[in-house]
């Protein structure tokens, strides 16, 4: 054990010896004055801390010192009943503090008591009580508001993490504050029964064992009784004050003693205001000149040093900044901040800053906040927070989006103007041509004026913000699979846990790590299929994970386990039917025989020639099915769907594939197409 600890034992255990073993009076006076000491010191640390927390150990400080003031008391006494001495430091109390006068160290004792036992005990129990009591009542709010915050990407995991430690700490903080301000209150009363105790049997035992006078024994005892009384009211009144100032003190970013002057003196009006109503009352009143005058002085004098406190110079601070932040260029630590790479990026020329601009009218930080709503509901993830920044290097009017430090898509705009999009190939009304950035659509700029004309032409009209807000939820979407690593599976895994521990503990770390997971829900991401439902996706690979830990078939099994999922995304409500590309036979016969089986997995092997033949049928049946106005739905055997994922994924990557055991059973399944390949 380290010395200190040892130290604290030892400690302990004297406390425990002073109320069974008769002590020397020089060793009672040395620990009354460690007494006020330690005392003295937890005044001063509970004004200096910022928050209740900062003294976390007060509670069990406050039990041990008071369990050392009533050791000190019993020994006290049982010197001043056996021996009529308790040493240097009571004798010296009950002559010097009491001025000799015993009837005015009983006054002075009293209220001692009286201030602390009702004023500051008191006030400190029911301020305890009340803080313990809202803590506990609000702690489910905090847990939730910061559950919230995780999900919302606003916090990390650490500090999410600390945040919830800190909630328990304050919660058993004020409980063990509520239950430490009893003993403040026990100590105040075992004082006054010990000053009883002390004077009564004093004086009968000075009268019968040590042939005092009874007014020689009520003297003697009596000023033995008030210093050993002020010895112990003394540190008794600077805990219970301490207690006081823990309990009361709300978190801040300074000490007592800074917040007091920064608030107190903060306004100088009130000051001149003070300082002129005791001006006025030793003008009007009998209270002597020479008392108010020089009071009024100091604070109508501190009122005009606030009020015309020299202003730092902006010259020097800007300066002192630069100084900063070339210090801060040349330290190695800003180097690896360089490293970071956000996942997301919005940059803009200085033209687009109304955008981003709350004072402008700019609401583009309000849609980024809806835009990650909307895609944790629809996609099961959390999308990073979007870095929004200005780039001077882009065209005044020029946008761009970047996932990872990649650019992944460029746009412009035109602030003073609306994007028109034709149903059809109508160009009857002017504007500046263009195509829709997310969708690659012909459009048009057009302005205010042509606008209303352009809704009634059929056109879909919308303003630069919502072009840019559907640009950058089409390029996360279809980029989720990135921004889904594995911290970001650890997140998913740890708020599933939450719920469902039995499950996630079965899978993971064995027999599917982090990892295999990961690769799993990415690959599900990358064909648009929602991971949100997280309990079905782990009782699946839960199942198949002990056949194989290929993240290709497990995908496949998962895919078959969200057939209704799957199945309402492509079939519109109130429908029973679903419109699709089959592939015949010959064709999957053809896929079948290409794929390689290796110690790695499998993969497609068809040569050029073939995958050349099978590409053009399938974009011909594709470009058929567009023109009738449908969306191009592929639908082929379960044994080679994904094969046929990675054979088109690269020319058609928004063309859904699907296998027949992804579909409903009571889906209707319609066919308007097949790829036949000569």
């Amino acid at each position: 054990m380290k010395f200190r600890d040892l130290g604290v034992l030892a400690a302990v255990v004297l406390i425990v010896a002073m109320l069974v073993i008769p002590l020397p009076t020089w060793l009672l006076s040395f620990l009354i004055i460690i007494n006020i000491t330690l005392s003295l010191l937890i005044l001063l640390t509970a004004m200096n801390m910022k928050e209740a927390l900062d003294f976390a150990i007060f509670p069990s400080i406050i039990l041990l010192l008071t369990l050392f003031r009533l050791g000190l008391s019993v020994s006290t006494t049982r010197a001043i009943l056996a021996n009529g001495d308790a040493g240097d430091v009571v004798e010296t109390f009950g002559e010097f503090v009491t001025g000799g006068n015993i009837l005015v160290g009983l006054v002075i004792f009293m209220l001692l008591v009286i201030i602390n036992f009702i004023v500051i005990t008191k006030g400190s129990e029911r301020v305890a009580e009340v803080a313990a009591r809202f803590t506990l009542d609000a702690m489910p709010g905090k847990q939730m508001s910061i559950d919230a915050d995780l999900n919302a990407g606003i916090i990390s995991e650490k500090e999410a993490r600390e945040r919830r430690e800190k909630v328990s700490r304050e919660s058993d903080f004020y409980g063990a504050m509520d239950g430490a301000t009893k003993f403040v209150k026990g100590d105040a009363i075992a004082s006054i029964i010990m000053v009883f105790i002390n004077l009564i049997f004093g004086i009968i035992i000075g009268m019968l064992q040590l042939d005092y006078e009874l007014a020689d024994a009520a003297s003697h005892f009596s000023k033995l009784t008030v210093g050993d009384g002020l010895v112990a009211q003394i540190p008794a009144l600077l805990i219970s004050t301490a207690t006081g100032i823990v309990v009361t003190r709300a978190a801040s970013d300074g000490n007592l003693g800074e917040d007091i002057t920064k608030q107190l003196f903060a306004q100088s009006k009130l000051l001149y205001i003070a300082g002129g109503t005791i001006f006025l009352m030793g003008l009007f009143t009998p209270i002597p000149e020479w008392i108010t005058i020089p009071i009024a002085i100091i604070l109508i004098v501190g009122a005009y040093l606030i009020d015309h406190k020299k202003p730092e110079d902006p010259e020097e601070l800007l300066e002192i900044e630069e100084e900063v932040a070339a210090d801060t260029m040349k330290s190695p630590e800003n180097v690896v901040n360089l490293l970071n790479v956000d996942p997301i990026e919005f940059e803009f020329g200085y033209g687009l800053i109304p955008l981003v601009d709350a004072a402008q009218g700019g609401d583009l930080l309000d849609r980024v906040v809806m835009i990650r709503r909307q895609l944790a509901l629809e996609l099961g993830i959390v999308i990073p927070i979007v870095r929004i920044r200005d780039n001077i290097q882009l065209q005044p009017n020029e946008y761009r989006i970047k996932i990872k430090g990649n650019e992944m898509a460029r746009g412009e705009l035109l602030l003073d103007h609306y994007l028109a999009m034709s149903p059809g190939d109508d160009n009857s009304i002017d504007g500046i041509d263009t195509i829709e950035p997310s969708f690659g659509l012909p459009a048009k700029w057009i302005t205010e004026k042509t606008k209303e004309e352009a809704e009634m032409l059929g056109y879909t009209v919308v303003d630069p913000p919502s072009v840019v807000s559907t640009h950058l939820t089409e390029m996360i979407r279809a980029n989720a699979h990135e921004l889904l690593g594995r911290q970001e599976t650890k997140q998913l895994i740890d708020h599933l846990h939450e719920s469902y521990p039995i499950l996630v503990d079965e899978l993971t770390p064995t027999p599917l790590s982090i990892g295999e997971i990961q690769k799993v829900l990415a690959k599900l991401l990358r064909e648009n299929v929602s991971i949100r439902n997280l309990p079905i996706i782990f009782e699946t690979l839960a199942d198949y994970s002990k056949l194989t830990s290929d993240p290709d078939i497990l995908t496949e099994y998962v895919r078959q386990s969200l057939a209704r999922q799957i199945t309402a995304q492509y079939v519109s409500a109130g429908q029973d039917s679903l419109k699709v590309i089959t592939i015949p036979g010959k064709l999957e016969k053809l896929i079948a025989d290409s794929i390689q089986q290796t110690d790695h997995g499998n993969y497609l092997a068809m040569n050029p020639q073939e995958s050349q033949q099978v590409l053009e049928a399938i974009a011909k049946e594709v470009e058929r099915v567009s023109f009738m106005e449908q969306s191009p739905i592929i639908l082929c055997s379960p044994g080679i769907r994904m094969y046929l994922r990675q054979l088109t994924e690269r020319y058609f990557p928004q063309i859904p594939i699907l296998s027949y055991n992804e579909l409903d059973a009571n889906v209707e399944i319609q066919s308007v197409g097949v790829v036949n390949v000569e």
